[in-house]
């Protein structure tokens, strides 16, 4: 484990030798411990980089002000900058595809190819709704209210039966290491002001759009939005998963990241 100058918590996995790079950067949650699943399939081919998003985990529990979308693409910079990379894939979970997202229209040639998974390009009605829903039980009742709810947005039904010790032991792990209400409410709020649904044109890059149908937070509607306004994307849909399938269905969605990120990495201009 090691820290960026302004304390953002990474670990670098370093893989075969010359081995292209991969930054993960999850969702609202901000863990890196979320790409568990995925860390032995990539970590065969490819070097990692993980990180707690500011706010979050280990890292620094201050945000940067104003805090935005554009905000946790500096913070990729910063972790790449410490981790020695002039250039890397990046993989991001919701948020932190989103912030891939502008991390492709801020420093573009900082970026390779790009994975967002379950992710937008503006926030949806839905997506609000379910935003709201969060906000008000945060506000209301707390975080040990808004964490128990959580696996609604993230897993199918019969999961979540089928996980219920797991889920309870999850839970008390994230009740204690929750981020501060203000932080919280920071992240969501940034999320659904981010909106670069005029500027995906300007995106250059090949990119991986991968969705669950079933995703109860984003419409799989957003990712067929997504995928048809970048110039150079994919759309894979999972059939099933839920939100966070990279947990859910993990070798499944491990074979599309793989079968995306190991072409030729070079191929493409900007």
């Amino acid at each position: 484990m090691a820290r960026t100058p302004s304390g953002l918590c990474y670990e670098v996995h370093e893989g075969p030798a010359h081995a292209p790079a991969v930054v993960l950067s999850s969702g609202l949650g901000g863990s890196a411990a979320f790409w568990s699943p995925q860390m032995v399939a990539l970590g065969a081919h490819f070097r990692l980089v993980s990180y707690d998003h500011r706010g979050t985990g280990r890292s620094v529990r201050d945000l940067t002000w104003p805090h935005s979308v554009q905000s946790m693409a500096d913070d990729i910079v910063e972790v790449m900058d410490a981790a020695g990379l002039a250039s890397a894939h990046v993989v991001g979970h919701a948020a932190g595809g989103l912030a891939g997202l502008a991390l492709a229209l801020s420093a573009a040639k900082r970026l390779d190819r790009l994975v967002v998974v379950n992710g937008w390009a503006a926030p949806d009605p839905h997506i609000r709704r379910c935003f709201d829903t969060r906000l008000s039980l945060l506000n209301d009742s707390g975080p040990r209210a808004y964490v128990h709810a959580q696996p609604l947005f993230l897993y199918p039904a019969n999961w979540i039966s089928e996980n219920a010790a797991r889920l309870a032991a999850e839970e008390a792990h994230h009740v204690a290491d929750f981020p501060s209400l203000e932080v919280m409410r920071a992240r969501i709020v940034a999320l659904l002001a981010f909106d670069i649904a005029d500027r995906l044109s300007d995106i250059a890059h090949r990119v991986l759009v991968a969705a669950s149908a079933d995703d109860m937070l984003v419409p799989l509607l957003c990712s067929r939005r997504l995928a048809a306004g970048l110039p150079k994307a994919s759309l894979e849909i999972a059939p099933w998963g839920g939100h966070a399938y990279t947990v859910t269905a993990p070798d499944d969605f491990n074979a599309t990241l793989l079968r995306f990120l190991r072409d030729d990495p070079r191929t493409d201009g900007y």
